[in-house]
């Protein structure tokens, strides 16, 4: 299970024990003391921990106790017998899983550190080798035909709590390839995709960003983007874009071969394009996904453009260059939010909604299960890595005392909230498609800002929060279907060849143009600022599930305002304990919502657009 990471301008990597404290480390924004930096310890005490041996030599025992037990019998085995089979098989990618994302999270914590890029990839070349024992256990399982694996279903109860399981990977079974070539395809994987995104993370995180003669993690250049001083966003723009630029030709390497690695996969399996597979992965129609792109898109004048114009009338420029998208407004509070106040305001808006929700959320930072402090070689952005059941969450952000960071907050501490909620699954049925799993996350993030907003009297400072809530959901949503655009036009392109640098420039500054609108100038060097964006490395066509999931909830929290659904918090609580097991059809249906229409979408974005209308009416 990977880590859920915020936004597309985030790692999805993960990190472990807390290293010695750095000059970064010395205080919190605000003054409100250290930041917290996570143990985890209640994964494993150390990479040398015998504990962590011990597991993966078991694990390594039972597996191919396991395949000489199980492989080529599984049509023979009654319902009881195959139940009893999936939950040995669980038992063992726990395991598995367990030890994967602690190697995950010590790399996150600190991919500088040679040490940590050398554990994390032989501790996946290791899982790597013993999941192969386990590989025909899922092959086999798509090969019973439909008939008799119902037979077996209606015949036993304790079989029948995997049908969620059994009904999502039969999902693949059309795409699904020899055992000889599946086999192949498992084990090369740590010398083929995963280690580009290792080459990627590591060159992220050893670059420096020179702005105005400081030297800057990518991350700490990044946050520059939105000071005040439009000299400062200014001088950062140029330093990321100098940055990024000097290394355009490695990224474009990395992006290429990806891009044609994928092409080659997608080709074998049968994918009809190449945003199928992830859609498969998501249970969602490839048409559901047509139409909120579509929606988005036919939307941008009536959202991005014509909120960046005002924006451009509030800054008194002529025109917004790209430094200036994220620039405060003039009224903006821009005063250092300590990280205790952080934590109450986000807990306090989770609690008036639901107690329960609170409690659990009060549960990670009563102990080290976040990770806020800021430090060179640590994963820029922010996730939620689930880890697994037998364990608990683990955030990691990168707090530097804004309002958007403490939105980040909520935002990764929904994610927490709802693992901790669908761990109860177990570690195969817990697991939430990309296009649910940004339910709760969206959601404290929307509970957070309305309980900001409801609680402002002074109208200046209101209007300065909506603005910047609207800015978010813009990032949202026309953002990341901007990069869902851009993904689906280059991996189209790279069909017919390699792709230039200029090229992919090109393609980059086209969808920027059509999303950001007419308010908008571009230097020609922000044409390499797709190159930090590692969605695109690690999770291709990930991205429009940031859409999906705020466009869900928009509509959502509208059902929850509105009243018009008795017992909402506990059918809220419901959805988010259900993991896996439900499709979005299912569990939106108890809110009177349905994804599938074409309205669905249209209410999502109605809410964005309602908040525009109400700043153009105090502007």
């Amino acid at each position: 299970m990977s880590p859920t990471p915020r936004s597309a301008a985030d790692s999805a990597a993960g990190r472990a024990t807390a290293p010695a404290l750095s000059p970064l480390d010395a205080g919190s924004p605000g003054d409100g003391g250290p930041l917290p930096s996570w143990d985890l310890s209640d994964l494993y005490a150390s990479p040398e921990d015998p504990a962590l041996a011990a597991d993966l030599d078991r694990a390594e025992t039972d597996g191919k106790a396991f395949a000489a037990r199980h492989a080529g019998k599984l049509a023979t085995l009654s319902g009881e017998a195959l139940a009893e089979a999936i939950s040995g098989y669980e038992r063992i990618e726990e395991v598995l899983g367990r030890a994967m994302s602690y190697g995950q999270l010590i790399f996150a914590g600190n991919a500088q550190d040679p040490a940590n890029g050398r554990f994390y990839q032989t501790l996946q070349e290791r899982v790597t080798a013993i999941s192969s024992h386990l590989l025909f256990f899922t092959l086999e399982l798509n090969r019973l035909e439909d008939a008799e694996l119902d037979r077996k279903l209606a015949a036993s109860p304790a079989l029948a709590r995997w049908r969620p399981w059994l009904r999502d990977l039969r999902v693949f079974r059309p795409h699904q390839l020899s055992d000889e070539m599946e086999k192949l395809l498992h084990e090369k994987e740590v010398t083929g995709r995963s280690a580009w995104n290792r080459l990627f993370d590591e060159t992220i995180a050893g670059m420096s960003v020179t702005v105005a003669g400081e030297e800057l993690t990518v991350s700490a250049a990044l946050n520059k983007l939105s000071d005040r001083d439009r000299a400062v966003r200014q001088a950062a723009a140029q330093g990321v874009s100098e940055a990024f630029g000097s290394r355009i030709r490695l990224f474009s390497l990395i992006t290429n071969t990806l891009a044609k690695d994928k092409e080659i996969l997608d080709n074998w399996r049968r994918y009809p394009r190449p945003g199928s597979a992830r859609n498969r992965a998501n249970m969602v129609e490839d048409e559901v996904v047509d139409a909120l792109v579509g929606a988005v898109r036919e939307s941008f004048p009536r959202l991005s453009h014509r909120y960046y114009a005002m924006k451009a009338k509030w800054l008194g420029l002529p025109k917004l260059m790209h430094w200036d998208r994220n620039a405060p407004l003039p009224d903006e509070d821009d005063r250092p939010i300590a990280w205790p106040q952080a934590v109450r305001t986000v807990l306090d808006s989770y609690r008036a909604f639901s107690p329960q929700l609170a409690e659990i959320g009060g549960r990670f930072f009563e102990r080290p299960w976040v990770d806020a402090a800021l430090r060179p070689g640590k994963a820029s952005g922010a996730f939620a890595h689930p880890t697994v059941p037998s364990a608990h969450p683990y955030l990691l952000l990168n707090y530097h005392g804004k309002t958007r960071d403490v939105m980040t907050l909520a935002h990764e501490l929904g994610h927490g909230v709802h693992q901790v909620l669908a761990a109860e699954q177990g570690y195969l049925l817990s697991g939430t498609p990309l296009t649910l799993a940004e339910t709760a996350s969206v959601f404290g993030e929307m509970l957070t800002f309305r309980g900001l907003l409801d609680a402002e009297t002074d109208s200046r400072r209101r209007r300065a929060m909506l603005a910047s809530k609207v800015e978010d959901m813009l990032n949202t949503v026309v953002r990341q279907i901007a990069f869902y655009r851009f993904e689906t036009l280059l991996h189209d392109e790279r069909r017919k060849g390699e792709i230039a640098a200029e090229r992919i420039a090109e393609i980059w500054m086209q969808v920027q143009r059509e999303s950001l609108g007419p308010a908008f100038d571009f230097t020609e060097d922000y044409g390499a600022y797709w190159a930090y964006i590692p969605h695109f490395v690690h999770t291709p066509f990930y991205v429009y599930a940031y859409a999906f999931g705020d466009c869900l909830v928009n509509a959502l929290y509208g059902v929850y305002r509105d009243g018009a659904v008795p017992g909402f918090e506990q059918k809220y609580l419901a959805l988010l304990k259900a993991g896996g097991t439900l499709r979005h059809r299912e569990l939106l249906a108890p809110f009177g919502l349905d994804a599938s229409d074409p309205q669905f979408w249209k209410r999502g974005l109605d809410v964005i657009a309602g908040f525009i209308d109400e700043l153009e009416a105090t502007a």
